[in-house]
């Protein structure tokens, strides 16, 4: 049994770039940070950042560049692919990614922001819709802002 499965909980690096293949087919594309932070032997706060390609098709891709901005909060779960071609020097160059099959988008900073500046403001948690690429339509009010 084989298994080829990723979960990435990061902020992008930078703005979704959207294409259309020649086909017709969306894909969108960004780059997801992600940090692990630990303590060395000395009790030292150590951080280590990596940084991820994300391809998003179809659905996702339109939901991902009306959605999510540098900065975002949001949660991919999809699969590793490593692409392979030759530059215009003929050097083989390789690429890996993580293809998205589902994402769900973290909490809007703005919201954030204002619940923190009115703390009278009741505390509500709330619930942040999963998106899978085989769902049919998104219906707009299950979108959190």
């Amino acid at each position: 049994m084989n298994l080829n499965k990723v979960f990435l909980l990061g902020r992008l690096t930078r703005d979704p770039e959207v294409k259309t293949t020649p086909n017709g087919q969306m894909v969108c594309t960004f780059g997801l940070a992600t940090n692990r932070v630990w303590k060395n032997q000395d009790k030292e706060k150590q951080e280590q950042t990596e940084f991820h390609n994300i391809v998003l098709w179809q659905r996702l891709a339109e939901i991902a560049s009306q959605y999510l901005q540098k900065g975002s909060l949001v949660l991919i779960e999809g699969r590793l692919q490593t692409r392979s071609w030759e530059d215009q020097s003929g050097t083989k160059k390789y690429k890996t990614e993580i293809v998205a099959e589902n994402i769900q988008m973290g909490p809007k900073q703005a919201g954030a922001s204002q619940q923190a500046s009115n703390p009278q403001k009741e505390d509500k948690k709330e619930e942040i819709p999963v998106i899978d690429e085989d769902e049919e339509e998104i219906n707009v009010n299950d979108i959190p802002f």
